[in-house]
Parts: C-alpha cells; sequence; structure tokens
C-alpha cells in the first residue's frame, strides 16, 4: 500500500515537472515571436551576414556563400590551361 502512494506522488511531482516546463517553453516562443505574432506582418530579423548592408557595403559576405560561388567558377578555363600545357612543354 505504501508502495503505491509513493510511485503515485513520483508521477505527480514528474507531471508538475513537464507542466512547469512547457509554460516555460510557450512563454519563450511568445516573446521571441512578439513582433511575429502582435505586429501587422512582422517577419523575423535576417539575422543573416549577407542581410545586413553594413557588411555588405564592406563587401564582407556570409563564408558559406563564398564558398559556394568559389566551386562554381572553374579554376581554369580551357584556354588557360592549354597555354599552360604549352608553355611547360616548350
Amino acid at each position: 500500500m505504501g508502495y503505491g502512494y509513493f510511485r503515485i506522488t513520483k508521477l505527480m511531482e514528474m507531471l508538475d515537472t513537464v507542466l512547469i516546463t512547457l509554460l516555460i517553453v510557450a512563454i519563450c516562443i511568445v516573446l521571441l515571436g512578439v513582433k511575429v505574432f502582435f505586429v501587422k506582418n512582422g517577419k523575423f530579423p535576417n539575422g543573416h551576414v549577407s542581410g545586413n548592408k553594413a557588411m555588405r557595403d564592406k563587401g564582407i559576405g556570409c563564408a558559406q556563400s563564398q564558398d559556394r560561388e568559389a566551386r562554381r567558377k572553374p579554376r581554369f578555363s580551357i584556354d588557360e590551361l592549354e597555354k599552360t600545357l604549352n608553355d611547360s612543354m616548350n
């Protein structure tokens, strides 16, 4: 009989902890989304480096975007490769 009481007590404590945690998470979501939820046409601010005008003016971009652009460009064109090979053979 005593064992069942302790099990119910532990279950109630765990339920209290879960409910308090859910309440805290819900409050955090509401506070983080105040602009989105309560301002007409509100949206989250752009946190990306390329979204910052001052960074763009200085020519600073996102590392991922710069890497993607560098991978897209071929290192040498065919003409440059042929010229390099011809120069090395002569």
